[in-house]
């Protein structure tokens, strides 16, 4: 089964990196982002549902696809069964490795498809791998794994400072300075989040773009992923991120 766009044929490594990391977008962001809608189509009472990432960072929970053998490898079968027979972070961690299980499939299917050879197959998982799973991104392993190293230290006890000026560097990383503080400071933000990622597509921190922490779970996104701009976090006293305000209790 095949969806979120029109059909399309990675044939080069490059390529199916692309489709990787687009469906690996679209899955994290259910998983994250858009866990309420996501948690909501999964109802136990209907029939087998997947869960699908497509190339253009959308998802999709449907049936699997009815041809045999399908098109592309399916995802894991009736994740919505199992719904409401565990703690709902389990569930979603569940949900992730399989998720992670069937990016790696498609994405080597392609490989055989396309006759990779061992050099193109170890180019294409050497760049698979240097991203998060979408198992780590979920969990907050990912973010554990960042923090030890130092830099990450830093940022985070940076964090820590009550004062409003420190608060609003930390949620502007390109906040406005004096130009002739302005180089250094970049330089110095840059090796303070180079190693944070995004709670939300798992991308590492970049010092051109906007990013912003949830107040609760600590988590960096992205201004674009959950939609906040620079302006409208300057009246924001405590972000919550999507996953954090969503959470209420589960029946």
């Amino acid at each position: 089964m095949e969806g979120g766009g029109a059909q399309h044929n990675p044939r080069t490594v490059e390529e199916v990196f692309r489709d990787f990391k687009g469906r690996r977008a679209g899955m994290i962001k259910a998983l994250t982002t858009d866990v309420e809608e996501f948690y909501q189509q999964c109802d136990p009472e209907k029939e087998n549902l997947c869960l699908y990432g497509f190339p253009n960072e959308q998802w999709e929970v449907n049936l699997p696809a009815e041809e045999v053998p399908p098109e592309l490898p399916e995802p894991a079968l009736g994740i919505n069964f199992a719904r409401d027979g565990m703690q709902e972070k389990d569930w979603l961690s569940l949900v992730a490795v399989h998720s992670d299980a069937w990016l790696l499939s498609v994405a080597f299917y392609f490989g055989a498809r396309f006759g990779f050879d061992k050099a193109d197959r170890k180019r294409l998982f050497n760049m698979i791998n240097d991203l998060p799973t979408i198992f780590e991104v979920v969990t907050g392993a990912a973010k554990k794994q960042t923090k030890e190293k130092s830099s990450v230290s830093n940022h985070s006890s940076n964090k820590s400072k009550s004062n409003s000026k420190t608060e609003s560097q930390a949620k502007h990383p390109k906040a406005s300075q004096p130009k002739d503080e302005e180089e250094g400071l970049e330089d110095e933000d840059e090796d303070e989040h180079g190693e944070t990622l995004c709670g939300a597509c798992g991308e590492n921190y970049a010092s051109d773009e906007f990013w912003i922490c949830c107040d609760v779970c600590e988590k960096w996104f992205h201004g674009k992923c959950v939609k906040i701009t620079p302006a409208r976090a300057e009246h924001i006293k405590q972000y919550k991120c999507p996953s954090c305000s969503n959470k209420r209790a589960r029946p």
